[in-house]
């Protein structure tokens, strides 16, 4: 039985709340602290959760309203899985083109400005290109990858679909 539009964004909500329930689990039980890519990947998780709750709520009918919601989660996962993808490309390198460590996010947050901040973030740190967590072979950044382009399938899917 296939779910209805808004209950399917319903189920993106969820499947938010259970990855940043299992990504604070992972830092406040497991002691596995974010690196600023991972921060990022916070934040379109949450984004992406709750633009779904609120095409879930809304639960638009009109073809513009259902395309505007529908385009905004999908929009939201693009932007996680961009950031996740290049994590991933950071841990995949050889360990001599690791970039050096740089300073903490909050640190940059604090000192740079956002345009600066932003390039430096997404240079890469050897930080962020460390994997310190693997579950079947795959690093956090790359099941998060997997996430986010399951939500975008997903989301477009219900965008396509008839009643």
């Amino acid at each position: 039985m296939l779910p209805s539009r808004r209950g399917g964004y319903f189920l993106i909500f969820l499947a938010c709340a259970g990855g940043m329930a299992f990504a604070l689990y992972a830092q406040y039980v497991m002691g596995l602290q974010p690196c600023p890519l991972c921060v990022f990947q916070r934040v379109a998780i949450i984004l992406t959760g709750l633009l779904a709750l609120l095409a879930a709520i809304v639960n638009p009918q009109g073809g513009v309203s259902r395309g505007l919601f529908g385009g905004l989660v999908t929009l939201a996962a693009l932007g996680g899985a961009g950031v996740a993808g290049w994590q991933t490309r950071l841990q995949l390198l050889p360990a001599d083109q690791v970039p050096a460590c740089g300073p903490g996010l909050d640190y940059m947050l604090e000192t740079m400005p956002l345009s600066r901040m932003l390039a430096k973030v997404f240079h890469g740190s050897g930080e962020c290109a460390a994997i310190d967590w693997t579950l079947l072979g795959l690093s956090m950044p790359m099941w998060s990858l997997v996430f986010f382009i399951g939500v975008i399938v997903f989301s477009l899917w219900l965008l396509a679909r008839r009643r």
